[in-house]
């Protein structure tokens, strides 16, 4: 499957100059759900923790780089180093909560916290603008000196460039040990802990990175939309987003891109040809990821082996 990143790097580039604004801003989008679907992988393929809440740190980050972008700074990288900043912080807040569960627990634990940061999102208006939301950001400038984003072809590049930056770190720091200790806290904690791995500190470590990058993409969503609400925050995006990690495979953070990018094509494209089947295309995808993928990717693994 390698053969094909140059071509889809390739399609990526070009994209802006081959579509229309609208649907430069919908890729635009669509990169920065699928960071927070790599923190989403991270998490639920590589450490073993199920979460539906990554949208409460993607919502923190958001929120903070909209007030610095409204009050203080217009430079993009100080915003995305607030946004990272915020989403590790709200995590390293909520570890207590998540990295000593398992299971179905985590997973509702989390859903728990992000309908909770959703609900805080409306009612606290004097920060967030409640459910009228925040509007009116100033484009910003990726650094100082450099031209300001004021283009959907600009936004969608900037936001191009850094999912590409952190996925790559992402990708390369999971091929080292720090990889091999989350897997083998997934596979096998008794054996971890025997061994005298703290388990619950590689999770903890891995939960507030997962926080950072989800706090990156609110980052990137103030930049591509210019405008937040409650509802970008919600139950619906969270279960998106873990649909799209299920269906690129939950231990590929490239596939969780890949796939939350088909999610939402589905639901804002191919519904569009389908009108009112959109719940219809995701359930057929859902069943799909459920049954068919894991036989397909069996399969594959014998025929490389």
């Amino acid at each position: 499957m390698r053969w094909l990143i140059a071509p889809a790097l390739l399609a990526a580039v070009a994209a802006p100059w081959l579509a229309d604004p609208y649907t430069t801003a919908t890729l635009a989008r669509i990169l920065v759900l699928g960071l927070v679907a790599v923190s989403v992988a991270l998490l639920t393929g590589v450490a073993g923790l199920p979460t539906l809440g990554q949208t409460a740190p993607f919502a923190a980050g958001a929120y903070a780089a909209a007030t610095l972008a409204l009050h203080s700074s217009s430079v993009g990288v100080t915003q995305l180093l607030m946004g990272a900043s915020v989403g590790a912080a709200f995590a390293a807040l909520t570890v207590p909560l998540v990295v000593y569960a398992r299971g179905v627990v985590v997973l509702m634990i989390t859903l728990a916290i992000g309908e909770l940061v959703v609900t805080a999102a409306s009612r606290w208006r004097s920060v967030t603008g409640g459910t009228d939301g925040l509007a009116g950001m100033p484009s910003p400038r990726p650094l100082w000196g450099l031209p300001v984003l004021d283009t959907d072809r600009a936004r969608y590049l900037y936001a191009l460039a850094v999912v590409g930056i952190v996925l790559c770190a992402v990708v390369l720091l999971l091929r080292g040990p720090s990889g091999m200790y989350l897997r083998g806290c997934r596979d096998d904690e008794a054996r971890m802990r025997a061994s005298g791995h703290p388990v619950g500190a590689y999770l903890a470590i891995a939960y507030v990175a997962a926080g950072a990058i989800a706090g990156v993409a609110g980052s990137l969503l103030v930049t591509t939309q210019q405008y937040l609400s409650p509802a970008d925050f919600g139950f619906d995006v969270a279960a998106l987003l873990l649909l799209g990690v299920v269906i690129g495979g939950a231990g590929s953070v490239v596939g969780a891109i890949a796939g939350t990018a088909v999610v939402l094509a589905a639901r804002d494209w191919l519904s569009g040809l389908l009108p009112g089947r959109g719940p219809l295309l995701l359930g057929a995808l859902f069943i799909t990821a459920a049954y068919v993928l894991p036989r397909f990717r069996f399969r594959l693994r014998r025929v490389v082996a």
